[in-house]
């Protein structure tokens, strides 16, 4: 739809009037003329882009559903093995779960969103339908990458790799990987079979990295070794990449100048159980940093919401950021930084940009991490999907 949004600051910058034409942002300037457009007055409130989800489990979410209790053993295969269990004992739709969660993403403000959806031998590509199907629900409302992730190894569960391409040939965007090392107990082989598969049908990787120290730093040193020889400089990301944060400064400086070169990114929840990758250390590097929630409230763990505002002031309360320039860093990973690293595109609040934008009361981008205010107004391909009417003044047709 076409809509003026009348008395905005972008991003905590001057007021002006925001004009949606043909589904992207057509002017910005004080005091347009909307016509018979549709107007908004957002009484000087702070104008946000869309918020970015880069790294979620959608099809994974017990959001909505009776409290789940938690008895998993503490090991990651414990969460592996207990998950497929309940799901397959439950008989968990994966589908209206994921569109449940979904909505609940985009009432706070997220437009754009990737999530990993698990492929194994057992569940097949059940979960990866119903979140097909998700994203077909909500293609007018939405973006939604979907990551074909094996969850429970590659070369650990023959037959995962044929999965994999099935996913892929349906219509996953990314191709997902886990812990080569650790869990397929043989890195390079890992790897040459993961960027094979990736190189026949054409997509980006995004591998789960949990192995920590040296180990992991090895492993993802493989990583970039194919990274750069294969040519696919610009479509890795690196999600968790624990190594980073429990590996001298030496070796962090080196790894971080190559993934840096290769432009490959780092998806990170800032999480308070592991050494996680420094952010403020990585973006001086030259790396992209992306942040996501993993999973919400799922058998693996009972946190989390679906608010990005939300997940980067966590971040940004792990890596102790405190200046508002600091806390600018954190708000960058659930924006543009998360764009560039899931190559979402015609991305932020700039003349030709697609019309997604949030609205908050907030005086500039710090506050509005700090505080994480209601969404007041949420436009996603230049719709209305989120509007709040006790705090919106004013919304009329015409001048």
């Amino acid at each position: 739809m076409d809509l003026l949004l009348r008395n905005v600051r972008p991003l905590g910058g001057a007021a002006v009037d925001v004009e949606v034409r043909g589904g992207r942002i057509h002017a910005l300037h004080p005091g347009l003329d909307p016509g018979s457009m549709p107007v908004i007055d957002g009484a000087g409130a702070l104008l946000l882009p869309g918020l970015i989800e880069s790294h979620t489990h959608l099809d994974k979410t017990l959001w909505g559903l009776p409290w789940y209790v938690n008895e998993v053993g503490p090991r990651l295969e414990d969460r592996i093995a207990n998950e497929r269990r309940f799901r397959a004992d439950s008989g968990h739709d994966a589908g209206a779960q994921a569109l449940k969660l979904a909505r609940e993403f985009l009432a706070q403000g997220t437009t754009r969103l990737r999530t990993h959806v698990d492929i194994d031998t057992e569940a097949g590509l059940k979960h990866l339908h119903g979140v097909l199907a998700t994203r077909a629900a909500l293609r007018d409302e939405m973006e939604i990458q979907l990551v074909a992730f094996p969850q429970s190894g590659l070369l650990a569960r023959p037959g995962t790799a044929e999965l994999l391409d099935e996913a892929l040939r349906l219509g996953a965007d990314v191709l997902g990987g886990l812990d080569p090392q650790a869990i397929d107990g043989d890195a390079a082989a890992s790897l040459d079979l993961l960027f094979a598969i990736a190189t026949k049908h054409g997509k980006p990787i995004d591998i789960h990295l949990h192995e920590g120290g040296e180990e992991g730093a090895r492993t993802l040193d493989l990583l970039l070794d194919r990274t750069q020889a294969l040519g696919f400089a610009g479509r890795v990301a690196v999600s968790h990449c624990f190594c980073l944060g429990d590996v001298a400064f030496a070796r962090r400086a080196q790894l971080l100048e190559r993934m840096a070169r290769l432009q490959v990114a780092i998806i990170t929840t800032g999480t308070a159980s592991r050494p996680v990758p420094p952010l403020k250390e990585c973006v001086q590097a030259g790396v992209l940093v992306a942040a996501g929630n993993d999973g919400i409230r799922d058998a693996w763990t009972p946190y989390g919401r679906p608010d990005m505002l939300e997940r980067a002031m966590l971040l940004g309360l792990r890596n102790n950021l405190r200046r508002d320039d600091e806390i600018a860093l954190a708000f960058d990973a659930v924006t543009s930084a998360a764009a560039c690293a899931c190559g979402f595109s015609d991305y932020g609040l700039a003349v030709g940009c697609r019309a997604d934008f949030v609205l908050v009361e907030a005086q500039n981008i710090a506050e509005a991490v700090v505080a994480r205010p209601p969404r007041r107004l949420v436009v996603s391909l230049a719709k209305v999907v989120a509007q709040n009417p006790a705090t919106i003044e004013g919304s009329t047709t015409g001048a």
